[in-house]
């Protein structure tokens, strides 16, 4: 997804030779905000991004220049500035206290939510846990049983005792299922819910109605890296419709410019938690800011 933003970072950082100009910097973080914003990067994302790095271009001008390699102190300013917009520190799990711990799931239709539940279900059971899936999913065509069938192929028990397909109460799902991760002993319960196409607020009404009934530990927005600027717009309704503790990336693998990854903490204040980079449920890990940085810089 960032192989050519990554090629525009390379291009702009081969014209750094020998001692740099302030009028060189200056023309440099400009440099840099185009290739962010043609990379599908929010235009006040990538605007501020430009003013802080030039700030820190103006404080470390003399350690640039008497540096036996500016182009390198530079890098480093780069890396450092693009680390702070992904988010800093790599967000980690909160633990409830009293197990399970409850994870929310929302987002829209198309995200991967339902694969995604699965992905996330065994990143956990690798770690030693014992999560419980629940299907509260109950509107979207075969969501159940797709869940059901994710919960097979990776070995974790699917609490769903609604069919689905428009039958069934999510909200009782929901609670049901934390009841049963308790009675059963599952440290980890995700519950799975509907999308829609589009943000209305018959879906939003719903979730947080379940958010209500289960009080969940984590509130996870899925959204699609691939959409581009609309998985801020879609990140902030819900930011602000349902609330959210971070967000989670499906499709990192796809050939979109990936400017939704570089915009969705800066403009919601939410970390990125996870983020799934293919189809097979191994493709997924924590996001670490740092290493996409340095993906990103090549």
């Amino acid at each position: 997804m960032f192989e050519a933003l990554g090629q525009r970072f390379t291009s702009i950082f081969s014209g750094l030779r020998g001692k740099v100009s302030q009028a060189r910097l200056d023309q440099f973080s400009e440099e840099i905000k185009t290739a962010l914003i043609e990379s599908d990067v929010a235009l006040e994302v990538a605007n501020r991004f430009s003013a802080q790095l030039a700030e820190k271009f103006n404080q470390n001008s003399d350690e640039i220049n008497i540096s036996i390699n500016p182009a390198q102190k530079i890098y480093e300013l780069v890396n450092s500035q693009l680390v702070q917009t992904l988010g800093g520190a790599t967000r980690r799990l909160k633990y409830a206290k009293n197990p399970p711990t409850v994870i929310l799931l929302t987002g829209l239709q198309g995200a991967g939510k339902t694969s995604l539940a699965g992905k996330l279900a065994y990143y956990l059971k690798s770690q030693g846990n014992t999560p419980l899936l629940v299907a509260s999913d109950l509107q979207r065509p075969n969501a159940v049983t797709q869940l059901q069938v994710v919960g097979d192929s990776i070995k974790v028990p699917v609490f769903a005792p609604e069919p689905g397909n428009g039958v069934g109460d999510p909200i009782n799902v929901a609670k049901a299922g934390v009841k049963f991760a308790k009675d059963k002993l599952h440290n980890f319960v995700i519950v799975d819910t509907a999308g829609r196409t589009g943000v209305d607020q018959v879906l939003m009404q719903q979730v947080i109605d379940i958010r209500d009934s289960i009080k969940p530990d984590e509130t996870f927005f899925v959204v699609d890296a691939m959409i581009g600027q609309d998985a801020v717009r879609t990140a902030k309704a819900f930011l602000d419709g349902v609330g959210l503790d971070a967000v989670i990336l499906t499709k990192l693998d796809g050939d979109a410019r990936g400017g939704a990854a570089l915009s969705i903490v800066e403009l919601t204040g939410k970390p990125i938690i996870f983020a799934a980079t293919g189809e097979k449920v191994t493709d997924f890990d924590l996001f670490y800011p740092d290493r996409m940085s340095s993906r990103i810089l090549g």
